[in-house]
Parts: C-alpha cells; sequence; structure tokens
C-alpha cells in the first residue's frame, strides 16, 4: 500500500493545489482557514482514485486475501491439536498413597452429590490439591442439553435455564442431548464476583447493541464439581456468593438492566491449611463432609510416596498407563454404586440412633442427619450392599458431624473422636471396637 500512495499522491496534489483557492475566514482567529472547491471535484477525484487503485493493484491484493484463507485453517487445527496432546497430566487417584479419610470422602461425594461437598484441611504438601484433581479421572458422565451453558437436565425440571425449561413448556420435547464428563472448575482466590457469577456481555453489547448475559463460573459448575484451594482465604464477598448459590441450588444475577436465574447444583470441594486461617463457620456448615489429613509419619510410606511422584514427573504417560486397570476398575466401580444407590434402605432403629447421636452432640440444625444417612448408603453402596450397617454409620459420621459441633477452647479431645465416643454409646459400641 505503500507503493500506491507514492503512485497517487503526486497528482492528486497538484490537482489539488491547482483547483482549491485558500480564503482566509472572515472571522478574526488566525489559525481558521476556508476550503472551496469546485462542484463535483471531490466526487471526480474519489472515483478516479478508486479506479486507478482498481486496475494496478486488484492482483496483487487478491493474492494476498487468498494466501491468508489458505493458512488460517490450518494454523487453527494445528494449534487445537497441540493444546489437545499437552494437556496436563492427572497424577491417578489409586496411585495416592495413604490419605483413606480424604480418598473416601471424595469417592462419596461422586457417588451421591447431594451429600454436599468436602472440606479437606491439613498440613502442608500432603496432597490435597493433587487428589482432588485426581478425581477428574473418575468422574462419571451426565446427560445434558446440547449447546446450552448451564449443563441443564433434559429431565429434571429443577435443573433446567429458563430458556430450556420454556422449551420443554412449550411442548418441545425433542431436544439435542448429548453425553458429557462431569466438570470440575478451579475457583482461583483472584477472582472477581462477575467471573463467579456471570456478567453482561460486552462483545454482542457493542457489535449488535442488545443485552446478553455472558455465564460465569456457577454457570459452568452446574451439576459438577467447584473446587476452592485454599478456601479460608477466599475473600468475603466470594464466601457470601458460594452461601447464597449453595444454599438456594440457584445463581441470580442483577447487572446493568439484565435479571437472570440459572441453576447452580454443585459439589463444593475446598481445602485448606488450618495455620493459615479458620473458615467462616456458615460456609463450613455447607460442606457435607469434613476430611483432615494429617503428614505421613510412616518412613517406608514416605520413601514409596516420593519414589512414585518422581516416576510421575519423569515419564507421566508411562505412569498413567500402569495405573490404567485399577481406575477403570475404581470407575466401573463408582458407575454401578451409582446406579444401586436408589435401592439402598436404612432401618428405621438406625435413623433414631443416628438423630439421637446428633442431638446428643448439641449439633445445630438438621443438616447433620441428613448427610449422615446418605453419606452411609452412598458407602453401602460402594460395598455392593441394599442395606445400611451399623459399620457404615460409624466410617462416614465423624466425617459428617465434626465440623459441626460448638467449638470450647477449652477442650483438648479431638472433635472427630468425640463423635466417635457418642456414637459407641449410643450404639453400643466397645471403644475397641470402634
Amino acid at each position: 500500500m505503500a507503493t500506491v500512495g507514492a503512485a497517487v499522491a503526486p497528482a492528486a496534489v497538484a490537482a489539488v493545489s491547482s483547483s482549491f483557492t485558500e480564503q482566509k475566514s472572515e472571522s478574526k482567529t488566525p489559525r481558521t482557514v476556508g476550503l472551496t472547491a469546485p462542484k463535483g471535484f471531490l466526487t471526480g477525484c474519489k472515483l478516479q482514485c478508486k479506479s486507478v487503485l482498481n486496475q494496478g493493484f486488484s492482483k496483487r491484493i487478491s493474492r494476498v486475501a487468498v494466501t491468508n484463507v489458505a493458512t488460517a485453517e490450518p494454523q487453527t487445527q494445528t494449534v487445537k491439536s497441540a493444546r489437545k496432546d499437552d494437556a496436563r497430566p492427572v497424577f491417578p487417584f489409586t496411585a495416592i498413597v495413604g490419605q483413606d479419610e480424604m480418598k473416601l470422602c471424595l469417592v462419596l461425594n461422586v457417588i451421591d452429590p447431594k451429600i454436599g461437598g468436602v472440606m479437606i484441611m491439613g498440613d502442608r504438601g500432603t496432597g490435597k490439591s493433587t487428589t482432588v484433581r485426581a478425581l477428574v479421572d473418575l468422574l462419571p458422565e451426565i446427560k445434558v442439553v446440547e449447546g446450552d451453558p448451564f449443563n441443564s437436565d433434559p429431565e429434571d425440571p429443577e435443573l433446567m435455564s429458563e430458556d430450556v425449561r420454556r422449551k420443554v413448556s412449550a411442548g418441545n420435547q425433542d431436544l439435542p442431548v448429548i453425553y458429557t464428563k462431569i466438570t470440575m472448575v478451579d475457583l482461583p482466590l483472584g477472582a472477581t464476583e462477575d467471573r463467579v457469577c456471570g456478567t453482561i456481555d460486552i462483545e454482542k453489547a457493542l457489535t449488535e447493541g442488545v443485552k446478553a448475559f455472558e455465564p460465569g463460573l456457577l454457570a459452568k459448575a452446574n451439576r459438577g464439581i467447584l473446587y476452592v484451594d485454599e478456601v479460608n482465604l477466599l475473600d468475603d464477598h466470594l464466601v457470601d456468593v458460594l452461601l447464597d448459590s449453595a444454599a438456594s441450588g440457584w445463581n441470580t444475577v442483577e447487572r446493568e438492566g439484565i435479571s437472570i436465574s440459572h441453576p447452580a447444583r454443585f459439589i463444593l470441594i475446598g481445602s485448606g491449611n488450618p495455620e493459615e486461617g479458620e473458615l467462616r463457620p456458615q460456609l463450613l456448615d455447607r460442606f457435607g463432609m469434613h476430611a483432615q489429613v494429617k503428614t505421613v509419619r510412616d518412613a517406608e510410606l514416605r520413601v514409596k510416596i516420593v519414589e512414585e511422584r518422581g516416576k510421575f514427573d519423569q515419564n507421566p504417560k508411562a505412569f498413567r498407563e500402569s495405573y490404567k486397570e485399577s481406575q477403570e476398575k475404581l470407575r466401573q466401580q463408582i458407575f454401578d454404586a451409582r446406579s444401586r444407590l436408589k435401592s439402598v434402605t436404612v432401618p428405621y432403629d438406625l435413623r433414631v440412633k443416628i438423630s439421637q447421636v446428633c442431638s446428643e452432640l448439641d449439633v445445630d440444625g438438621l443438616r447433620g442427619d441428613i448427610v449422615t444417612t446418605r453419606a452411609a448408603k452412598a458407602l453401602a453402596a460402594l460395598k455392593a450392599r441394599d442395606e445400611v450397617t451399623p459399620k457404615d454409620i460409624l466410617t462416614v459420621i465423624p466425617n459428617c458431624l465434626r465440623h459441626r459441633l460448638r467449638k470450647d477452647p477449652l477442650e483438648d479431645i479431638d472433635s472427630g473422636l468425640q463423635v466417635v465416643e457418642k456414637f459407641c454409646a449410643v450404639f453400643g459400641f466397645s471403644q475397641k471396637a470402634a
């Protein structure tokens, strides 16, 4: 285009110089200059320049355009394939040594998402984040409406977005449905409220002049897992947002004239170090289960953990391949447990004893009763049984009630041991058997 300018400029400047007459304006301001031109001159000049451009350089311009179009597609495909191949490998869940309490809580929540999530608290470097992210490989597939940004369930009205519910109400039963894996969404500590809740779509507002909603992380996490690392360091305004969504199962957004509500049912998983600060009791109560992670003290286990991590870092693909069979076995076990869950029952006398334990421990509300029952049923389903036993309840009840007890600063006993002692007293178990 620099050549075009060099060719056209001399003729145009000469024509303009000879045709235009510079006249000083009647205003006293010396900087104001008036320009007059013969009628039809500007139109003719524009047409002449346009003709020169088209005749002299149309071939070069068209050739550049074709070159760009031809190379754009392969570049995009290369980038996409490279990203897929270079995806960050995840440490296998079954390769994690120890930390059985944490792993059990995570698996039970995958079997029954209504348990309400897991709060994992423990020392630094104990594999909390690694274990949670390893859960991705075990997540089952769910049925969703294709193209819906909220992962709407085509069969459950409570898990449908307003748009999908409107279509179903209008008699449109032939919605396109696909199967997709349960998603895991990471909520970073520095996230803004607009990014979490959603906000107005700026691109559509500028290009189309319409108000449109851009879904946030809560929309993406619907029917999936929302993971917050270092949750005890999360800003208060984001904690309030999570509390509101976790309580109602819906996210309501009021932004720049937009009012929209969409389902936000997710498994809330948080991890943190108690030395860095306590969690607000309101948010702590929203976690269905609480897992405590401690540093492994056994020297042989520590060596095994270091060796396994070294093998993974050296060759992630080969390491994952060596655990493929155990991963598939656990995945199938979870799938079967999800299918069996509806048929699992809890005898009435055991339900009464669960409530008695919660009452005698002075647990506020009824979430402790509900979560303990759900977790015991999920454990029975995982063990391929159709009825809950007292042993199942003993396994899960410390994790379900530990974080719901009122803290007494003068007591040295661990809250989990408190729960076990009360369970043994109510169920008639001996301390040694427990």
